[in-house]
């Protein structure tokens, strides 16, 4: 497992396909699995936040948290965290109520799926449960023998959102990270009568993080998002090349779904997935890199479950 690696060691490796240099605060969650203790990231130092909040979860966001946090920075009233960069790095949002995710929202993913790019999102879900830190394992369970990978940019709700308009969609934003869909084709293909969500739902398949960037501090519409595997690289696009904007996802799936604070809406993936028949499956000792300009980069062993 890479749970142990610096946050701040990715500004380094990941070049030429997309820099991962935090340049603002951003949220996370250390420690061990079920014990993260949230902190608060500037400029390469961390800062406790359990004077403030138990956990980085839907009553911190609701509560404005984001803004808590930054005055009492201001204010002197948060430590520093002497340890951090040896603990290992968590989900940035506790147990989201629900994982969001939105399929075949980049054209050339798309056609590579062998699909017209959608005149409607398209929503799938996936448990709670799959949520795992960033540099955690992905464990490739028994009988899984197409599983693939999906870089993508992720939303994380702030105040609830129930038929609100586009433009007042992003308001509802606490903020951004980077996610990934790991998905089993065969289980979402062949075995699903006509729903995705099989192949999306076992433990592991959505590595959030490292950081929960505040919207504030994020433009979403041009950024740089890719993947690699092994070392190999796979997808590269921008976010501008979304079919649905993010502001246009919340205004659309906030007319079926009432989004809660802490929801994850994960907001699809680029072409270069495995399931186009470019590239190969993940196979176990394969390494999954994958990550977004200024939200930070995933580092993930893949093993047999």
């Amino acid at each position: 497992m890479f749970g142990a690696d610096r946050v701040a060691d990715w500004s380094g490796s990941i070049p030429p396909l997309g820099t991962s240099v935090l340049t603002v605060t951003a949220l996370l969650r250390l420690g061990d699995p079920g014990a993260e203790r949230p902190a608060l990231l500037v400029d390469d130092r961390y800062y406790d936040l359990t004077p403030l909040t138990g956990d980085v979860d839907a009553a911190f966001l609701a509560a404005d948290g984001v803004a808590t946090a930054r005055r009492a920075l201001a204010e002197g009233r948060l430590t520093e965290l002497p340890d951090a960069a040896s603990l290992r790095v968590g989900a940035p949002v506790a147990r989201p109520g629900a994982v969001l995710c939105i399929g075949q929202n980049y054209a050339a993913h798309a056609a590579e799926s062998g699909s017209a790019p959608p005149e409607h999102p398209i929503l799938f879900f996936k448990h709670p449960n799959t949520v795992v830190g960033p540099f955690d394992d992905i464990v490739r369970p028994d009988g899984a023998d197409a599983l693939d990978y999906e870089v993508e940019l992720g939303v994380v709700i702030g105040t609830a959102a129930w038929h609100v308009a586009e433009a007042d969609a992003l308001a509802h934003v606490a903020g951004y990270l980077v996610g990934n869909d790991v998905s089993e084709r065969t289980w979402q293909r062949s075995e699903s009568g006509g729903q995705w969500s099989k192949g999306k739902t076992a433990p592991t398949f959505c590595p959030l993080g490292p950081w929960l960037v505040p919207a504030d501090e994020v433009d979403p519409t041009s950024l740089h998002i890719w993947s690699r595997i092994s070392g190999e690289p796979r997808q590269g696009s921008s976010t501008a090349d979304m079919v649905f904007s993010v502001a246009a996802l919340i205004a659309d799936l906030s007319r079926y779904v009432r989004l809660e604070p802490g929801d994850v809406i994960l907001t699809g993936t680029p072409e270069g997935v495995a399931m186009s028949g470019r590239f190969p499956y993940l196979a176990a000792d394969d390494v999954v890199e994958v990550g977004v300009d200024g939200l930070g980069a995933q580092r993930s062993a893949v093993v047999a479950g």
